[in-house]
C-alpha cells in the first residue's frame, strides 16, 4: 500500500520529486534534492522514505532543498519509495512519487573548473573527474547565430584525475559558448549531474605577433620598445594577456627582478644590457597561446672593434649588483656559455677552456636597471695560432709592386688575441738574398709590397702573432714584371688579333657567297662592225613583198655621213606557195654593184628591214 497525500492538503504546485544518490561508488553519504517554485517564505519539507508499513522513514521540518544522510538511516539494496511534503502555513503540497534502489543511483558533481584547448580544428575539454569509471558527456554550443547546438552523447575518456572530451570540426577562427554534463556508466541508475557553468571558448591564436622594435643604448644599457598588432577580436574574448620575456632576466643577471612581464597592452618598455638578448612575445587567451615572436638583440658591440681585455673580476668576490658573463662565438653568433653571479660561484669554472676566446662581459645592477661596465676579448691562457691565415694570393698590376692579400684566422684556431700580422719577404736565385719583414696591424687583411726589383722571383711569407709568438706561415712565390718581356707579351697579342681578324674576313666572305649568293648581272652582246651577216640563214616564204626604201651608207665607215638619193628596189613577187632557193631566195638590185660588208652602224639599218611571217630580204645598194 502506498500512502496517500493528506486530507488537509490544498491545491498548490507541489515540489519537483526528490532525489537521492551518491556522488560516486565508494561514498558511504546519500544526497536527496529537490526544488520548488515559489515565493512563500518560512516553507517546510517532510522527506518520506517508503519501504513498507514497518520500513517508513520521515524526515521532517526541513528547512533547506536537500539534506545528507547516512547509510545507516537508509534501506539501500532494496527499491524505496520517495516523496516529499512542503508546508507552507496551513497548506501542504506533496510531489510525485518516486521509486528507486538507492546503492545503484550516482549523480556526479557537476563539472567545474573546465579547461579548453584547441587542437588543429579539433577543441579539447578537460574538468576533474569525480571517479575512476568512464562516463557520458552531452555537451551544448553556442554559436555565432546565437542558437544553442546539441552534440551527440558521447562517451569521454579518463585520463588518470580528470575527464577529457574532443570536439570535432569546429571553426578554429569562431569564438563559442560551452555548456555540459556528464554521467557515470558505473552503476545501473545512473543521473545526470546539474549543467556546468557557461564557459568562453576563444577563437584559436595561430599566427606570431608582428613585434617592431626601438632601442637606444644610453649609460651602459639600452632601452627597448616592443609595439605589436592587437589578435583578432574573436581571439580575445574574454580577454587576452600577453607575456614578455627576456634572456636575460630569466638567467638572473644582471638585475634578478622578474622572469616574464604580463600585459593587457600591445607595448613593452625595458633595459638591457650590452651583451645579445632574445625578447619573447606570447598572446595568451583561455583556449590557448601564440607562436612565440623573437626579437633578437645583438652585442652592443661588434666583435673585430673589441680590445683584449685587461682585468676581470674571474677571481674576486661579487656582490649581489655584480654579474659576469662568457659568450663563444660559434658559426658567427655569440653564445653564452658561462655566468658568474654571487649565487653561482663554481659551476662556471669548467665552462672556460684554455686557448679558446671569449667575449667578456661586466654589468651591474643600478636602481633595478642594467649596467655594462666592461665588454672585451678573452683568453684564460694564450697560444700561438694554429694555422697560417688561409688564401694567401698575390697580384700584381704595376712594376716593382705586389698586392698581398688573405683571409683572417678563424676563431677557432687563433687560440689568442691576434696582435698583428708578420710579413717577410726574400730575393730568390741572387748572391745578396735581401730579407725584409714588415709588422702588420691585426684588423689589415692586405698590404702593398712596394721596390721590388723588375724580373725578380720573391719568396713572400705572411704569419699571424700572439702574446706567445708567431704562428704557421702562408707562403706564396712571385715573380714582379719585367717590362722587356712585357712588350713581347704585348706584341704577340697584336699578331694574335692580327691573324685573328684575317681569318674572321676569309670565314665571313664564304659564309656571305653561301647565304647571300651573288646577283647575275645582265649579259651585254658586243657587235663587230665588220661582222658577216649570216645570210644563208634567211629564208623568203612571204607571198608578196612591199617595197623597200634604200638608204645610201658612207663606204668608209659604219656612220651616215651625207642624204642618199631614192633608190627602189624590184623584187620578183612569187606565187603562193612558191618557196624560194637559197640562191633565189634573194636576187640583187638591178644596176647594183657589191659594196663592203656593212660596218655596225649598217647591221643596225639593216635590223630596221621589213619582214613578214618570217621572211628577210636581202638588200644591196647600187654605187651612185
Amino acid at each position: 500500500m502506498f500512502p496517500t497525500t493528506s486530507s488537509k492538503a490544498l491545491e498548490c504546485v507541489g515540489p519537483s520529486s526528490p532525489q537521492c544518490f551518491r556522488r560516486n561508488k565508494e561514498m558511504s553519504v546519500y544526497n536527496c534534492e529537490w526544488h520548488m517554485n515559489t515565493k512563500e517564505k518560512n516553507v517546510t519539507y517532510d522527506l518520506h522514505i517508503w519501504r513498507n508499513k514497518l520500513n517508513h522513514k520521515v524526515f521532517r521540518r526541513l528547512l533547506n532543498t536537500s539534506i545528507e544522510i547516512n547509510t545507516e538511516d537508509l534501506i539501500r539494496y532494496s527499491p524505496v519509495v520517495i516523496w516529499l511534503e512542503a508546508h507552507t502555513g496551513n497548506s501542504v503540497c506533496t510531489s510525485k512519487n518516486t521509486s528507486v534502489t538507492l546503492n545503484e543511483t550516482v549523480k556526479l558533481k557537476a563539472p567545474e573548473n573546465i579547461s579548453v584547448a584547441w587542437f588543429q580544428n579539433h577543441l579539447n575539454l578537460t574538468w576533474k573527474a569525480s571517479e575512476n569509471d568512464l562516463a557520458l558527456a552531452e555537451v551544448w554550443f553556442l554559436n555565432e547565430t546565437k542558437l544553442w547546438e546539441k552534440l551527440n552523447t558521447t562517451e569521454i575518456t579518463h585520463n588518470k584525475t580528470a575527464y577529457q572530451f574532443a570536439v570535432e570540426n569546429l571553426q578554429k577562427n569562431t569564438a563559442y559558448q560551452v555548456k555540459l554534463r556528464h554521467k557515470t556508466t558505473g552503476c545501473h541508475n545512473p543521473l545526470w549531474s546539474d549543467w556546468s557553468p557557461l564557459v568562453i571558448v576563444p577563437a584559436k591564436l595561430e599566427d606570431k605577433l608582428e613585434v617592431t622594435m626601438t632601442n637606444n643604448t644610453s649609460e651602459g644599457a639600452r632601452k627597448v620598445k616592443l609595439t605589436w598588432k592587437p589578435v583578432h577580436h574573436a581571439a580575445a574574448v574574454p580577454e587576452v594577456k600577453y607575456t614578455v620575456r627576456d634572456t636575460q632576466s630569466s638567467g638572473g643577471c644582471p638585475c634578478m627582478k622578474k622572469k616574464a612581464f604580463s600585459t593587457n597592452r600591445t607595448e613593452y618598455t625595458g633595459y638591457v644590457s650590452y651583451s645579445p638578448a632574445n625578447l619573447s612575445v606570447i598572446a595568451r587567451n583561455a583556449a590557448g597561446s601564440s607562436p612565440p615572436a623573437i626579437v633578437t638583440i645583438v652585442s652592443a658591440e661588434p666583435v673585430h672593434n673589441l680590445k683584449p681585455c685587461n682585468k676581470t673580476l674571474l677571481d674576486e668576490e661579487l656582490d649581489k649588483a655584480n654579474c659576469l658573463e662568457w659568450y663563444k662565438l660559434q658559426d658567427g653568433e655569440p653564445k653564452l656559455v658561462a655566468r658568474k653571479t654571487k649565487r653561482d660561484r663554481k659551476s662556471f669554472k669548467n665552462s672556460i677552456k684554455d686557448y679558446v676566446g671569449y667575449i667578456y662581459f661586466e654589468h651591474l645592477c643600478v636602481n633595478e636597471r642594467p649596467k655594462t661596465v666592461q665588454m672585451c676579448f678573452y683568453y684564460q691562457k694564450e697560444n700561438v695560432p694554429k694555422i697560417a691565415p688561409p688564401d694567401f694570393f698575390a697580384s700584381s698590376e704595376k712594376e716593382g709592386s705586389v698586392t698581398l692579400s688573405w683571409k683572417a684566422i678563424p676563431q677557432e684556431d687563433r687560440q689568442g688575441v691576434i696582435t698583428h700580422f708578420n710579413l717577410c719577404s726574400v730575393q730568390l736565385n741572387s748572391k745578396d738574398e735581401h730579407h725584409q719583414c714588415h709588422r702588420i696591424p691585426a684588423s689589415l687583411v692586405e698590404y702593398q709590397l712596394d721596390n721590388l726589383g723588375p724580373g725578380r722571383k720573391y719568396n713572400i711569407t705572411v704569419a699571424g702573432v700572439t702574446s706567445m709568438g708567431e704562428g704557421p706561415k702562408a707562403i706564396v712565390i712571385f715573380n714582379t714584371m719585367n717590362p722587356k718581356k712585357g712588350w713581347w707579351k704585348l706584341g704577340l697579342v697584336i699578331v694574335f688579333l692580327f691573324i685573328f681578324l684575317i681569318g674572321s674576313m676569309c670565314i665571313w666572305k664564304r659564309m656571305k657567297q653561301k647565304i647571300l649568293p651573288p646577283v647575275p648581272k645582265t649579259p651585254t652582246l658586243d657587235f663587230d662592225c665588220h661582222q658577216k651577216f649570216p645570210w644563208d640563214m634567211l629564208k623568203v616564204e612571204e607571198e608578196r613583198v612591199h617595197d623597200v626604201m634604200l638608204l645610201q651608207l658612207n663606204p668608209n665607215g659604219c656612220t651616215q655621213s651625207e642624204d642618199v638619193k631614192d633608190a627602189t628596189m624590184s623584187i620578183d613577187t612569187p606565187t603562193e606557195g612558191t618557196v624560194l632557193s637559197d640562191d633565189d631566195a634573194i636576187r640583187p638590185l638591178k644596176g647594183s654593184k657589191e659594196v663592203e660588208t656593212p660596218n655596225m652602224e649598217q647591221e643596225d639599218m639593216l635590223g630596221l628591214l621589213p619582214y613578214r611571217k618570217g621572211l628577210v630580204f636581202e638588200m644591196k645598194m647600187d654605187e651612185f
